[in-house]
């Protein structure tokens, strides 16, 4: 079963012919070229597949959306407020490069010791967390000026420095 990645969500509908506007964490210019399918959560953690007709990117953070089953104001307002949401490998290409959300899959790294990879990235109004598990227990781990040593692309590493003791407290 495929992981998926929650990008956004339907915050209205635009026009008569039942188009929705999402918003994203994709990031600054997405590469949406060759999105076929979103993944739209119509009760928690049932993900209903929805078939593209046409995407255009609206704004920096809203795209509008005319999906194939939905083809009128009224049909699509059954949908205003729910998640939308991505495989991980799709969430990754479609996302714009310096999105926080591209992290996905990355491994995290402290003093030249990898403590897992990236699962999930929770954006925060002043740092990011990038939620990773050890020993089978869930670990947020905060990105900000302060923990963040480097983002290695190529090798998809993240390297942190820690503050002393927060890993003791999910792990003990």
């Amino acid at each position: 079963m495929d992981n998926y990645v929650n990008i956004g969500a339907i915050v209205a509908t635009f026009g008569v012919k039942g188009e929705v506007v999402i918003q994203h964490h994709l990031g600054h210019n997405p590469d949406l070229v060759g999105m076929k399918v979103m993944f739209i959560e119509t009760l928690k953690d049932k993900f209903i597949p929805f078939f593209i007709k046409e995407i255009k990117i609206k704004s920096e953070n809203e795209l509008l959306v005319s999906f194939e089953d939905i083809e009128s104001p009224e049909t699509a307002k059954k949908y205003l407020k729910k998640k939308a949401w991505l495989t991980e490998l799709e969430a990754k290409n479609f996302s714009s490069k310096a999105a926080p959300i591209s992290l996905l899959g990355f491994a995290v790294v402290e003093k030249k010791s990898i403590l897992g990879k990236v699962l999930e990235v929770i954006e925060q109004p002043l740092q990011i967390l990038l939620r990773i598990e050890i020993d089978s227990k869930e670990v947020l781990i905060p990105i900000n000026e302060s923990t963040l040593v480097k983002i290695d692309h190529k090798s998809e590493k993240i390297f942190v420095t820690l503050p002393a003791g927060l890993l003791d407290i999910y792990l003990t």
